[in-house]
């Protein structure tokens, strides 16, 4: 259990780093942030520190520098005390309340965060196939030509004309509606492998029609793909953290690679301001970098809007240009202008 002065001794190295990018030793911890305590007894908590995992030494003795798990600590700090002063959910699902023209926002969303935060700006919306449906209705409209519509969550509604393989009464049609709505309220990618099973099992006389009208659902919901936008990574390349070319360029890859960015987004839960520090993130190009991003979901639909930037970042900064950039975009004059 790490006590009050230990912590405190991380939050003074993590946020001395960030300031200063040179490993810190127990003297400027002693007289710059804990003034009560020596320079020896910093030491000795410094020591205690390292073997707990909260920071490391980049050489034998140096000053030490924060680990993940010091980051860490020093995150859940700011969060803890911005919670509630900044509200980024909100303000994005103000964002996302203007389906038209989404898409553009995103993008300005990220370009803006590129320069005012000075890391990559990224945003993204996930596709359809996330969404939760409410209901599903066919109507016959003649021999074998049948109108689909679909009501999402947040009573968005899609409709497509289909052509039947089979003509269908429209009580079969109803059959085949009230099977697909047994599923209402959950996502369609989990239950799009159960209905085929049901339907098979349930009406096999009409077995092949059935699977085209969930392939035409299907054809609806599932087959957009996360879009991501990122700003410029221009900002980035001038942070003392990237002066390594290798870095930059393993960094560059990730973000040019479409999946890394989908998995990236997929891992951002719902409705929090979300801090993904190095290893945390889980993928292979993100080890040195970190994630910070506020996630909202609105009509079934989650977007994303972060930067992403050194594991050094100034966390602070970043979620106070996110706000600050949300703000901007959900007010009308910029939505005028969208």
């Amino acid at each position: 259990m790490i006590t009050e002065r230990q912590l405190e001794v991380v939050l003074s190295v993590v946020y001395e780093y960030i300031k200063s990018g040179e490993t810190v030793g127990s003297r400027t911890v002693s007289r710059r942030y804990l003034t009560g305590h020596s320079s020896a007894t910093i030491r000795n908590e410094m020591s205690d520190l390292e073997d707990m995992g909260f920071l490391r030494q980049t050489h034998t003795s140096s000053g030490r520098v924060p680990t993940t798990q010091g980051y860490r600590l020093y995150v859940d700090s700011v969060l803890q005390r911005v919670s509630g002063t900044e509200p980024s959910v909100e303000l994005l699902h103000k964002v996302m309340e203007r389906r038209e023209g989404l898409d553009r926002m995103l993008k300005i969303a990220s370009d803006m965060l590129s320069r005012t935060s000075d890391y990559v700006g990224i945003a993204a919306i996930t596709p359809l196939d996330t969404i939760r449906f409410r209901h599903v209705t066919f109507v016959r409209l003649g021999e074998r030509r049948v109108l689909l519509l679909i009501v999402l969550q947040g009573g968005i509604v899609h409709q497509k004309f289909v052509d039947m393989e089979y003509d269908l009464a429209q009580e079969d049609l109803d059959s085949l509606a009230s099977a697909i709505n047994r599923f209402s309220d959950h996502p369609w990618s989990e239950v799009k492998s159960s209905l085929h099973t049901l339907l098979a099992e349930e009406i096999e006389k009409y077995h092949n029609t059935c699977v085209r009208a969930l392939a035409e659902i299907d054809k609806i919901l599932g087959a957009r793909k996360t879009r991501v936008f990122t700003g410029s990574v221009s900002h980035i390349m001038k942070l003392q953290d990237f002066q390594d070319l290798g870095r930059i360029h393993a960094l560059c890859s990730f973000l040019e690679e479409e999946s890394n960015m989908s998995a990236l987004v997929n891992r951002c839960s719902l409705n929090e301001m979300n801090v993904m520090i190095g290893e945390e993130n889980g993928l292979p190009g993100m080890e040195g970098s970190a994630l910070v991003a506020a996630t909202g979901e609105t009509g079934g639909q989650k977007a994303v809007v972060g930067v992403i930037g050194p594991k050094r970042m100034d966390y602070e900064k970043a979620i106070t240009s996110i706000c600050g950039v949300l703000r901007e975009l959900a007010s009308d004059n910029c939505r005028e202008g969208i």
